[in-house]
């Protein structure tokens, strides 16, 4: 094998819906450094306006479109005019996802359900977008972004970590139903990762963030670098027999039970 070139995504144009700011711009910036086009989307004009311009900050000439990727008609409209405007989408990363942190009991049927909607029904909106163009050409790549509460419960997070369940299923049986046609689809849970959403848990004395320290092997937080290698690893061909996997970037915290108290 030749490693620098198995890992390499010259001419391969990626899709990292989402993708303005946080760990979508960094996967997408990683894959950008390994050779692909990018093109990204967000729900608005403000979003997309504040990633384009990170992106051109970046040295990286990556392409936005405004849309819904719960709306089954924009996605399908939106997949079509890449194809135009740039190539077709040959490597799909659904990281766009939103939680509440609601009891349960207090957590309304219709906001489970816009969670549901937006961290699984998205990523079977836009796989289905794509999966038949990946065929025609004779494979490609979807990675979608679960969590390490794709296995793990965790107290107000009901509705995310139904989806992220079923999200890790759903990369199971995209895989196992189109594998024949050389399409590898695989998952990432990431653990916690420092964003400026975190920076206040992280903060000196909070009781979260040692929490999260002694539940951790490595004793950190991780960083979106840490997913970088990870997710041009699956969107390479150095990842072809890698099939229906979640690959769980979380330090250790999965494999540890904990310190006695």
């Amino acid at each position: 094998m030749n490693f620098p070139t198995s890992f390499s995504l010259e001419g391969k144009t990626a899709l990292v819906t989402g993708a303005s700011y946080g760990i979508g711009f960094a996967i997408a910036s990683a894959l950008a450094g390994a050779g692909a086009k990018i093109v990204f989307n967000d729900i608005n004009e403000e979003f997309l306006a504040k990633g384009l311009q990170a992106y051109k900050e970046a040295g990286i000439d990556a392409h936005g479109y405004i849309c819904d990727v719960t709306d089954e008609e924009a996605v399908d409209a939106m997949v079509a005019q890449i194809a135009k405007d740039v190539a077709p989408v040959d490597i799909l990363v659904n990281n766009a996802g939103i939680i509440k942190r609601i009891p349960m009991t207090e957590m309304k049927a219709e906001e489970f359900r816009q969670v549901i909607d937006v961290d699984l029904n998205a990523p079977f909106i836009v796989s289905k977008a794509v999966i038949p163009g990946m065929i025609e050409r004779g494979g490609g790549k979807i990675i979608n972004i679960c969590s390490m509460m794709s296995e793990l419960g965790r107290e107000t997070v009901s509705a995310y970590a139904a989806a992220k369940g079923g999200l890790k299923m759903l990369t199971r049986n995209i895989a196992s139903e189109y594998g024949a046609h050389n399409i590898q689809c695989n998952g990432i849970g990431p653990g916690y990762i420092e964003t400026p959403q975190t920076a206040p848990l992280r903060e000196d004395g909070h009781p979260f963030n040692a929490f999260i320290l002694s539940k951790t092997p490595a004793n950190r937080w991780g960083t979106t670098g840490d997913l970088e290698g990870p997710a041009v690893f699956l969107a390479s061909s150095a990842s072809d027999f890698v099939n229906g996997h979640v690959l769980y970037v979380d330090g250790g915290i999965l494999a540890y039970i904990g310190k006695q108290p």
